[in-house]
């Protein structure tokens, strides 16, 4: 059974410890967990694991957070994969920092990445998690907010809410979205 986890980001030195690369972060946090590494590949940075019988493979698409469609298309079609053994982990101001929400489909909630996956996927019909990063800006801030580094308080928070993150990943790949959704969803 394959997998494709695809964590949301920006390529470049000045976007990696942003709020909106949280998906590059975590899926760093998991290759390094399960000893695996990241290689140039069409399109993004590439590594896999084993885990339980299950091939997943971790994409960081190289195309910028607003094309990131283009990299997701390119690699369900390579691996040759359905949209529900896809799992795009991604950033949500919406949620409070460092909470967690699993969902099998959904709407882009303004988000551009999102909104590019749908538009070179055929629809929202593809699981996601998202990752809480707080809203704690003024009104017409959020970019600046989404594009800037954590603050000392939430960077010390991170590690456990990414190997949080990282147990559904592979809880996703191995007991399913709806049991995994149950255990972890708050």
């Amino acid at each position: 059974m394959k997998y494709l986890i695809v964590g949301l980001g920006n390529i470049g030195a000045e976007y990696e410890l942003t709020r909106h690369n949280i998906g590059f972060l975590v899926l760093d946090r998991l290759a390094e967990k399960q000893k695996a590494t990241f290689t140039p590949a069409r399109y993004g940075d590439q590594a896999m694991i084993k885990y339980k019988g299950r091939s997943i493979y971790l994409v960081k698409p190289s195309t910028y957070m607003n094309l990131s469609g283009k990299a997701v298309s390119y690699w369900l079609e390579k691996l040759k994969l359905k949209k529900e053994n896809l799992l795009v982990v991604v950033d949500d101001i919406a949620l409070p920092f460092s909470s967690l929400r699993m969902r099998a489909k959904g709407s882009d909630a303004g988000h551009n990445g999102m909104k590019s996956i749908e538009q070179l996927t055929g629809g929202n019909n593809y699981p996601r998690l998202r990752f809480g990063i707080g809203n704690d800006f003024h009104s017409g801030q959020q970019v600046d907010y989404v594009l800037s580094k954590f603050s000392q308080e939430q960077f010390e928070l991170l590690p456990p809410a990414m190997d949080k993150t990282a147990d559904m990943i592979l809880s996703f790949c191995t007991i399913g979205i709806n049991r995994t959704m149950n255990e972890f969803n708050s």
